[in-house]
């Protein structure tokens, strides 16, 4: 599961990352990105745009757009039989900017959980495999996301058994391909980063709170 994470960059920061893909005028840093808030990414509209998602997708057909608080996460090895996600799967695919992500450790023998903040090992900016969707109840559309996740690589299995799936820099222009694909192309894209490439560390409970998004909440604890 991927349930919150972090994009501290601004506009510039964000071009120097992502060269190739314009970034929105107005972004600010943030440290406690939760599901059901807005959240930036680059989908394969032909644009090569960042444009600003709500973080839970919510399915064409869906009746409810509460719906989308449930579907923040897409796990990679059923995305092509889910009806949320098998459609968007094929022809509505997006990256997800992100510099990091927390997960909640259990501590042995307590039920304490210790947030835990995981990054790459050269701290440097990366993109989760997204799926987009655009919600009409009328003439106004919504626009919302999803962040596929796989089974933890060796560093991420202490920590949780599921982990987000970042996209190489070398699967972009495919993952944003935007003519429809089949599931069985994109697949190998879909697995876990190499363990050796990210490293993690304790941070404060101020990240239990959806409220608190400030450089305090990566902080080491």
């Amino acid at each position: 599961m991927c349930g919150r994470f972090t994009l501290m960059l601004d506009a510039s920061g964000l071009q120097a990352a992502f060269p190739d893909f314009a970034p929105p005028k107005m972004v600010a840093p943030r440290y406690n990105i939760a599901p059901t808030q807005p959240v930036l990414a680059i989908p394969n509209d032909g644009r090569s745009a960042f444009d600003f998602f709500l973080w839970g997708l919510i399915p064409s057909w869906s009746k409810d757009p509460s719906m989308g608080a449930r579907m923040i996460n897409a796990r990679a090895e059923t995305l092509a039989e889910k009806p949320s996600f098998k459609n968007a799967y094929k022809r509505r695919r997006c990256l997800i900017p992100a510099d990091g992500f927390y997960e909640w450790r259990k501590e042995p023998g307590s039920k304490t959980k210790t947030p835990m903040f995981i990054h790459r090992q050269d701290r440097r900016p990366f993109a989760f495999a997204g799926l987009w969707e655009i919600w009409h109840p009328g003439d106004e559309g919504i626009k919302s996301c999803t962040i596929i996740t796989t089974e933890a690589n060796t560093f991420m299995a202490p920590i949780h058994n599921r982990m987000p799936v970042i996209l190489p820099q070398s699967a972009w222009e495919e993952w944003l391909d935007p003519i429809e694909r089949r599931p069985e192309d994109l697949e190998p894209l879909l697995h876990s980063t190499p363990a050796d490439e990210m490293a993690a560390y304790p941070v404060s409970t101020l990240v239990n709170s959806t409220a608190n998004d400030r450089p305090e909440c990566v902080l080491p604890a």
